[in-house]
């Protein structure tokens, strides 16, 4: 220890003997204080110049605000430097500084503007040699049909051309297997308007028995709709509808005796218009629709007239909805209608002109695409104009949800109710109702199997039935499963089997069936 300081003690001796250091500053360069002079290497920047007298009044001082190693912490040498600088000499225009560089910030979209104005609208403050950004396109099934464009429409046309057979098409007691063709041509049309919206769905199928030519039967069902945007909280909708259809077989409507199932026609147009109010929203809807049966024709060569069912349909509808969560959309409705027949008495000499009313509660449900639709309960009474008729009434169920339980399997859950018209004496009518569920499956992207379920409950209302004074009960169950060979977008290869069977407490009517079928799709 007594050697360190001796070691550190000797510089300061020389440094006092040589005069360049004080008393005070002597004291400061102590070994036991941190200093950044070494004294070894003195410093020779910021020392004041000596006078004319300086070596009568000692050493050299540091100017005031240089620090010991030339840092000038005021900062009065750089702006005394900076002045000089800048300083312009005589004749020299002054310097003109550049302009402060622009800005770059997000551009604010306007409230309603879609996604292309925003992207370019952001495509301004990109710089001059960057590449544009492209917006990624969602996922896309590489064996779904692309369409066909026509100008701002996009088309889905398609044909389904089905080979079956079926051990008992006429759903009776001990029916006679036949085969069958189906053709079925459909087309779809969606509009890519930025505002409005126009949608046309139609297809139409014939089926021909090999050996039971009374059940060859067409149908032809179309839906067209235009929504035209007034504002953004007002909207305006259009909707026209046809069916052309025949009378199932094994309904209690259709004589024994016919040669051939009636046919019927059905067309009628909607108006409605919807406003919303922050999230509430209001619709409110007019209905119109005509209904016209075909005479039957019967096995003896004669015809039997149906003018008795013809009849017109006006009704509206009116329903309130809140949106509680983003993508779910509780409501409740309310619908009415009055059907007023061609004829006042049918057949039978019964007055079939009636009046319904239908309240209803249900939500509609839109959460991230994975599970979408709309499901609803109410009550339905029809009463008709005929004392003698018991009212229509009880609870209905209506139902289209879709599930993206995975990527490669979805579940679809579809349920309807309604009432349908009867010309059997006795009986006011018939409350259908049907619930079905369907899973699909890709084993492949290109294989698809699908397995579905289905039950029904027909209460027919009558005063009597069946002999024991009970109303007749229908219970019908459907089990299927198809497998869909995806050869391309435009062609699909299809494969099912189905299961259809009833029991009721009426004598007679009870039946099973099996159908197998093979088919080819075409499609754009």
């Amino acid at each position: 220890m007594a050697f360190a300081l001796a070691a550190l003690s000797w510089p300061l001796a020389l440094l006092l003997d040589a005069g360049l250091v004080s008393d005070a500053q002597a004291q400061s360069l102590s070994p036991y204080q941190p200093s950044l002079t070494d004294p070894r290497y003195l410093p020779r920047f910021g020392l004041a110049k000596p006078t004319a007298s300086s070596s009568q009044q000692g050493p050299a001082t540091i100017s005031s605000g240089a620090g010991s190693i030339g840092y000038d912490a005021t900062g009065a040498i750089a702006k005394e430097n900076k002045k000089k600088k800048n300083k312009p000499k005589p004749g020299e225009p002054k310097p003109v500084p550049p302009p402060p560089p622009k800005t770059r910030g997000a551009p604010q979209a306007a409230e309603g503007h879609t996604l292309a104005p925003q992207i370019g609208a952001r495509d301004q403050y990109r710089a001059p040699d960057t590449p544009p950004r492209r917006v990624a396109l969602p996922p896309q099934d590489a064996f779904e049909p692309l369409g066909i464009r026509a100008g701002t429409f996009l088309l889905r046309p398609a044909i389904d051309i089905t080979r079956g057979y079926d051990t008992n098409p006429s759903h009776f007691p001990g029916g006679k297997p036949t085969g069958y063709t189906t053709v079925e041509p459909s087309l779809n049309v969606r509009s890519n308007w930025s505002a409005h919206e126009f949608g046309f769905d139609g297809r139409a199928n014939y089926s021909q028995f090999d050996s039971v030519s009374s059940l060859d039967r067409p149908m032809a069902e179309a839906k067209t709709y235009l929504r035209l945007d007034a504002s953004r909280d007002t909207s305006v909708n259009i909707e026209g509808r046809y069916l052309l259809s025949t009378d199932y077989p094994g309904s209690p409507n259709v004589p024994v005796d016919v040669a051939k199932l009636p046919t019927f026609q059905t067309w009628g147009t909607s108006l409605g218009l919807t406003q919303r109010f922050n999230h509430f929203e209001l619709l409110a809807k007019a209905n119109y629709d005509r209904t016209m049966f075909n005479d039957s024709e019967l096995i003896d060569g004669t015809t039997s007239s149906n003018h008795d069912r013809d009849l017109d349909q006006f009704g509206g509808q009116l329903r309130g909805s809140y949106e509680l969560w983003p993508g779910v959309k509780p409501f409740v409705e309310i619908g009415g209608d009055t059907r007023k027949h061609d004829l006042q008495f049918d057949r039978n000499g019964f007055q079939r002109d009636s009046v319904g009313l239908t309240p209803k509660v249900g939500s509609t449900f839109d959460i991230g695409g994975k599970f979408t639709g709309e499901v609803s309960v109410g009550y339905t009474e029809r009463r008709l104009e005929d004392p003698t008729l018991l009212p229509v009434r009880g609870v209905v169920y209506d139902a289209l949800l879709k599930w993206q339980a995975t990527g490669l399997t979805t579940v679809t859950l579809n349920a309807n109710s309604r009432a349908d018209e009867s010309v059997v004496a006795g009986w006011s009518g018939a409350l259908r109702r049907d619930v079905g569920i369907q899973v699909d499956h890709a084993l492949r992207r290109w294989l698809i199997w699908t397995v579905k379920a289905g039950y029904g409950l027909d209460d027919y209302i009558s005063n009597t039935c069946c002999g024991n004074g009970d109303p007749r009960v229908d219970k019908r169950v459907s089990l299927g499963s198809a497998i869909t060979y995806k050869l391309s977008r435009e062609l699909w290869l299809k494969g099912e089997y189905r299961y259809d069977t009833l029991w009721s407490n009426a004598t007679n009517v009870d039946y099973h069936s099996h159908a197998f079928l093979v088919g080819l799709k075409l499609q754009r």
